[in-house]
């Protein structure tokens, strides 16, 4: 069949799918439906803090400004993408809300379902939110998934839908989203004419034939070469958190940033030791026989924009990319961390967080140091480990599914840790080990508070209840205030380690799946504790005032 025709009338087909959007009802007589609440929206929305996303941009030449807009004109286009991925309709949804925070809520969450309460719906007509979001038609199984004959059934870039017969078909993303994505490169290109860097000039015209047809390897591979780019935009499907039914999709999304030249600098040094703490890990010598990309690299940077599913509910400060195994065993990854981001969610979230649970002296450990170097490990820890499962089946990605992102997100967590205790030793890290324990003990406490439908909340649940089996952490019943214990801690950042290593080797669905589910719990003394935050109104996350206007340009 010839490429137009086999286009056409795959348009055709979607066209006539069912499940393709989440609507709701309309009045037989005509008259709207204004959508109501079923909690306090006005409460809700204290769970979130305002700030805004500013950085020193007196510097840049007109060029640069413009290259800038161009950028976050090219990411809002992103947020449409995610709307439809996550939801469905967005204007079809807003239009029907009548109440400013009842818009306000739903537009954080990108939909009717709250993030930070497990997805649950907080708009009386609209049920909880489907596992497969807006990827897969809502009436299909898992079952009905798995025996289909579909070829790129699991492809990261395709929708799954009906067709007038009702049989599943995929509908790649360049083509749902054709006027979008070329409106989107177009402005990638005029971009990369605002610029000298060699590097981000071939980035950015790849990254643009790209979100035309799917193929990000080329994209990935000369982000990952670039080297002396001011500027950066991460751009396209991305993350399969919104897939929580089988992982396979990917979600739209974009970040704008500014590299700072002299942190990044500073952070080029711990690159160099990836090797090194790959053949140290705790595990047996084949959960660790694939050597991370040499090429791997440290950057910071402040972020002016956010766009999509990073900005979806709780906001990513730091980023480990590409995902692509190919690219990370021949490459490596980039690790981001949005110091700006990493700064407004320590000052407004963590440090209140750690007045209220952590013990006095043990309070004086914490510091943003500590929850920078934290953070940013856990994005390196991300490229350590193994890929490709030892029994075969495929990658690790593919193979643990819907589990993946949490057991993925806990392993970042515990050999970030791990690697800040190896890199100690050799003198390469300053400050004493307990500030950076304690930290992470407040860090636990702070991202449980994203709740179940997010990958980065039940990885830290996990790690919670884990450790407290370990001993690593007592709470006192007077004061009802944690305490870690050191030696403890240290035992247990191994032993979790070890564990989370064999398993993702072992690739074995039903043991994670038993190992998540065991540790993913909350008992009725954290529960208490959680809501003890909450009643003192120490926000949960941030929305961002973010834009041009606010950035000056």
């Amino acid at each position: 069949m010839k490429p137009i025709l086999f286009i056409f009338l795959t348009l055709m087909i979607f066209n006539s799918c069912k499940n393709g959007d989440k609507k709701t009802q309309m009045k037989t007589n005509g008259e709207p439906v204004y959508l109501e609440p079923s909690i306090d929206v006005k409460k809700e929305l204290t769970k979130y803090t305002n700030v805004k996303l500013t950085a020193d941009l007196s510097s840049l030449s007109e060029n640069e400004k413009q290259m800038l807009r161009l950028f976050i004109k090219a990411a809002e286009i992103m947020d449409t993408l995610f709307w439809y991925e996550a939801y469905g309709d967005r204007e079809e949804i807003l239009g029907k809300i009548s109440d400013p925070d009842l818009r306000k809520y739903t537009e954080i969450n990108y939909g009717p379902w709250d993030r930070l309460n497990g997805n649950a719906s907080f708009i009386k007509e609209i049920g909880n939110k489907p596992a497969g979001a807006n990827y897969y038609p809502e009436d299909m199984t898992k079952e009905e998934f798995e025996k289909s004959t579909l070829a790129d059934k699991e492809n990261l870039y395709t929708f799954i839908r009906r067709d007038a017969e009702g049989n599943l078909i995929s509908v790649p993303y360049h083509i749902q989203f054709k006027e979008q994505v070329n409106r989107a490169a177009d402005l990638l290109i005029q971009a990369s004419k605002l610029t000298t860097d060699a590097g981000l000039i071939r980035y950015l015209t790849l990254r643009a034939s790209a979100l035309k047809d799917d193929n990000y390897f080329n994209s990935d591979i000369a982000w990952m070469d670039m080297k002396t780019n001011k500027f950066d935009l991460v751009i396209g499907p991305i993350e399969n958190y919104e897939d929580q039914i089988f992982g396979y999709k990917t979600a739209h999304e974009a970040y704008v940033l500014v590299k700072d030249m002299e942190w990044s600098e500073k952070l080029k040094k711990f690159a160099k030791f990836m090797p090194e703490l790959q053949s140290g890990l705790p595990v047996p010598a084949k959960y660790k026989a694939e050597k991370p990309g040499g090429d791997a690299q440290l950057n910071a940077y402040d972020i002016l924009y956010y766009a999509g599913d990073c900005n979806a509910g709780s906001k990513t400060i730091a980023i480990n990319l590409p995902n692509d195994e190919k690219v990370q065993l021949e490459k490596g990854t980039r690790r981001l961390q949005l110091k700006n981001a990493m700064k407004a969610k320590f000052d407004n979230i963590l440090m209140p967080i750690a007045e209220v649970l952590i013990e006095g002296e043990q309070k004086k450990n914490i510091n943003f140091d500590a929850f920078f170097s934290n953070t940013m490990f856990h994005e390196v820890a991300h490229g350590l480990g193994i890929k490709n499962t030892l029994t075969g089946k495929g990658p690790v990605r593919k193979v643990l599914k819907d589990y993946y992102s949490t057991i993925e997100e806990g392993k970042a967590d515990i050999l970030g840790l791990y690697m800040i205790q190896q890199l100690h030793k050799k003198g390469e890290i300053k400050g004493e080990l307990k500030e950076f324990y304690t930290t992470f003990m407040a860090g636990i406490i702070r991202s449980i508070r994203f709740g179940t439908s997010s990958a980065h909340g039940k990885a830290n649940m996990v790690c919670f209840n884990f450790f407290n089996e370990q001993g690593a952490f007592s709470r006192s019943k007077e004061s009802g205030k944690y305490m870690i214990n050191i030696e403890k801690f240290e035992a247990a950042i191994k032993a979790l380690s070890n564990q989370i290593l064999v398993l993702q080797g072992d690739g074995d669905y039903e043991k994670v799946r038993k190992f998540i589910d065991k540790y993913n719990v909350m008992n009725d003394t954290l529960k208490k504790d959680i809501e003890i935050l909450k009643q003192k109104s120490i926000p949960v996350d941030v929305v961002f005032e973010q834009g041009v206007k606010t950035l000056g340009l």
